[in-house]
């Protein structure tokens, strides 16, 4: 089987590897163990290999370079209309070759493959929607024209689509599903030396938070920040760890300078698996005050490690959640969201049952469990 995968992640060529964003190459490379070939579609760029990054494995792997393109000013614009006919010229070819189109949705490349796989009826396809697809959220255009092209089963014939969260009246090519970072033996091997650790995880000073992902506007990092300051502020022992980069740091770091908040506040940068895996373990509470999300692995990784989630409300979260039992949901209002974290670390019992909780519901989203789905959608 020959296997397409259109996505607009960037990558990053080292001799004869090709690397992307981590989270989504782990997820690929099971894709991946069930095809015998590999077409990729995507953009390449000139950056260094950090420890986000991962590789592709597969024997028989070809990548077809595409330019990037976006519609953010007036050059953009004009450039985009040059490069889209040979990017649509190129997309169609591969997929005139594959035999399983798979699209990378929501993304400009994304929209592309929704428009083109049009015109293949007849061939097998999945679509991974990893943004919100939540029919009310507030969300741009090009991703809105994505939503419609790939559940309308006019246009859109023989596809699965993978969407974060069950919603009401979906068209029956929409499947719900979910993601994971772990597998079955990782949790046995690791849980198990740390399980009761994890389960009584006691909230000794400082209270520790950690933030997992990007520094921007999307994820709102500096919020994180704000509640640390007035946590500090009230008196509180608290320390905030930040996994990730992007364009907010310079912005953070000015921040954090300028709020005299560098004895709580650390910019850990981009990190491995394995550290933010350890840092989980140390820390109390997770924070992630994101605007929109998917399915948020981060969420998961965090409650298989005892790590409480708090959280905004938006996608599947509240799901997630089970709307509250097993972490805290954000308002963004402050006053309240402070109330809200403070009474959690006064109550040692309520904070123990979302620990266990947590654990309890994450340890069942496994990359085995994961793995057995894809199969069934590849094959």
């Amino acid at each position: 089987m020959k296997f397409l995968i259109i996505t607009h992640v960037q990558h990053i060529k080292n001799q004869e590897h090709y690397f992307g964003y981590g989270p989504y190459v782990r997820e690929m490379n099971i894709w991946l163990k069930h095809v015998d070939e590999v077409q990729i579609v995507a953009p390449i760029v000139a950056k260094e290999i950090s420890p986000i990054h991962e590789a592709y494995v597969h024997e028989k792997l070809n990548f077809e370079v595409v330019s990037e393109f976006s519609l953010t000013s007036v050059k953009e614009i004009v450039l985009t209309f040059i490069k889209l006919p040979k990017i649509f010229a190129k997309v169609y070819h591969v997929m005139k070759q594959a035999d399983h189109i798979h699209l990378r949705c929501p993304g400009n490349m994304g929209l592309i493959g929704a428009l083109v796989q049009i015109l293949f009826p007849n061939k097998k396809k999945t679509a991974k929607y990893a943004g919100n697809w939540d029919p009310n959220a507030n969300q741009p255009f090009t991703y809105k024209l994505q939503r419609w092209i790939l559940s309308n089963t006019f246009l859109t014939k023989n596809m699965q689509v993978l969407v974060y969260g069950e919603w009401p009246n979906q068209t029956k090519n929409i499947k719900p599903f979910f993601t994971a970072t772990y597998s079955l033996e990782e949790i046995q091997n690791l849980v198990p030396n740390c399980r009761d650790r994890i389960q009584n995880k006691q909230l000794n000073k400082p209270i520790r938070f950690i933030f997992v992902g990007t520094l921007s506007k999307g994820k709102q990092p500096l919020y994180a920040l704000q509640l640390m300051e007035e946590l500090h502020k009230r008196g509180r022992q608290v320390k905030l760890d930040l996994y990730g980069e992007g364009v907010l740091r310079k912005e953070l770091e000015n921040y954090i300078v300028q709020n005299q908040l560098e004895a709580i506040v650390v910019l850990k940068g981009n990190q491995s698996k394995e550290t933010v895996l350890e840092a989980y373990q140390k820390s109390h509470f997770l924070l992630l005050p994101s605007k929109s999300e998917g399915w948020p692995k981060v969420v998961a990784e965090a409650m298989i490690w005892g790590c409480v989630p708090i959280v905004t409300p938006v996608s599947c979260i509240p799901y997630m959640l089970n709307k509250g039992e097993r972490g805290i949901l954000l308002s963004l209002d402050l006053e309240q969201d402070i109330h809200q974290i403070e009474t959690e670390i006064k109550n040692k019992k309520s904070y123990l049952e979302k620990v266990q909780k947590g654990l309890s519901w994450s340890s069942e989203f496994t990359t085995d469990t994961f793995e057995l789905e894809i199969e069934k959608l590849v094959i």
